[in-house]
C-alpha cells in the first residue's frame, strides 16, 4: 500500500513545517533522516492524520490520511510517550487491540503475539511506571503492530534502545518489511538505520533535499569530493605517482599512509586498482572516510542553509 503526499505544505501560523513535499513510499523501509527541527514529526504526523495539510494532499492508499477509513490501515509508534501508566504492559495493548476493534478472543491472542514478538513476554506482567525507556518502546512497537497493519508509521522506534535491543527491533521490522509492508522510520541520526533501510528521504528545513538510496544519493554529489584513506608500507612512493593526478584535489602523508581527496571517486578507483597493479605497490587498506550515511546526511543538512 502507498503512502503518497502531493504538494502538500503546513504552515504553524506564520511558520512552514514542511514545504511543498511531493513523495510516494511504497512497501519496504523508508528512512525519514533530519535534524531536530527540520519537519520531521510533522511530517509523520501528516502521514497518520494527526495534521491536516495547509495546502496539498495526503493519501494512505485512495484514503486520505485523515479519514477514519486511511487509519484502519497504519500502525503508528509516537516520539513521546503517552500511557496509563497503572497499566501491565499486557493490559495495556490488549486495550489498544479492543480499540482497534478486535473481539476479546482475538485480542487476547494478537496481544500475546505481539508482545512476544517485541521481546516482552517476560516482562509483559510489569506495570507501565516501573518499565525503563528501552521496554516502553517495545511496547509502543507491539500496540502499533496489534491490527497487522500495511503501513508502519515509527517516529524514532530505536531511540533509547540498547544496542542487543536495536538488533532485534531491526530483525523484526526487516522481517515486516519482507511481507509488504510500507514502514516509514524517522530518525535525527542516519548512521543508527543505515543498514536497515531500502530507501531514505533526507528533509532540512522543511523540504526534501534528497531522496533513493544512499548510494544514488551518493552518486549525485558530484562536486562532493570523497575522502579515501589508502594504508601502504609504501606510501612515500605511492603519493609521488599520485601527486599528478588531476582527479585529486588533496594528498596528505601520514605514518600510517596517506589520506587523499577525489573529485571522482569511480574513476579514482579505477586509476589506483590499475597503479598499485602496474607498479606493485602492497596495499594493505583502502577505506572511505565520508561516505556513509553520516557524512552524507550532513553534507546535505550544511548546502541547504
Amino acid at each position: 500500500m502507498l503512502l503518497t503526499f502531493d504538494q502538500v505544505t503546513k504552515f504553524y501560523g506564520p511558520v512552514i513545517g514542511v514545504n511543498n513535499i511531493s513523495c510516494r513510499i511504497g512497501p519496504g523501509i523508508t528512512g525519514l533522516f533530519g535534524a531536530n527541527g527540520a519537519g520531521k514529526s510533522t511530517l509523520m504526523k501528516l502521514a497518520s492524520g494527526q495534521l491536516r495539510p495547509s495546502q496539498g494532499e495526503v493519501k494512505v492508499g485512495e484514503h486520505r490520511a485523515w479519514s477514519t477509513e486511511a487509519k484502519r490501515h497504519f500502525g503508528y509508534v509516537p516520539d513521546l510517550n503517552s500511557f496509563y501508566e497503572e497499566m501491565t504492559c499486557l493490559d495495556f495493548v490488549y486495550v489498544m487491540a479492543r480499540l482497534y476493534g478486535l473481539k476479546r478472543s482475538d485480542a487476547r491472542r494478537r496481544t500475546a503475539e505481539v508482545i512476544e514478538e517485541v521481546g516482552m513476554a517476560d516482562r509483559s506482567g510489569r506495570k507501565l511506571a516501573g518499565c525503563s525507556h528501552g521496554m516502553r518502546q517495545r511496547i509502543k512497537l507491539a500496540q502499533a503492530l496489534i491490527n497487522d497493519p500495511p503501513i508502519l508509521l515509527l517516529d524514532e522506534p530505536l531511540s533509547g534502545i540498547d544496542p542487543g535491543g536495536r538488533r532485534e527491533i531491526s530483525r523484526l521490522l526487516v522481517a515486516q518489511g519482507e511481507k509488504g509492508k510500507t514502514i516509514l522510520i524517522s530518525s535525527h541520526i542516519l548512521g543508527e538505520t543505515e543498514s536497515l533501510t531500502d530507501s531514505v528521504l533526507i528533509i532540512a528545513r522543511g523540504r526534501i533535499v534528497a531522496s533513493g538510496t544512499l548510494s544514488e544519493i551518493r552518486a549525485k554529489l558530484e562536486d562532493r569530493p570523497l575522502t579515501v584513506e589508502i594504508r601502504s608500507p609504501q606510501s612515500r612512493r605511492l603519493a609521488a605517482l599520485l601527486v599528478d593526478e588531476p582527479e585529486l584535489r588533496n594528498i596528505e602523508l601520514r605514518p600510517t599512509g596517506l589520506i587523499v581527496q577525489t573529485r571522482n571517486p569511480l574513476r579514482f578507483f579505477t586509476f589506483i586498482n590499475d597503479l598499485v597493479a602496474k607498479n606493485g605497490i602492497e596495499i594493505e587498506q583502502l577505506q572511505t572516510l565520508d561516505g556513509g550515511a553520516d557524512a552524507v546526511f550532513n553534507y546535505l543538512q550544511q548546502g541547504s542553509r
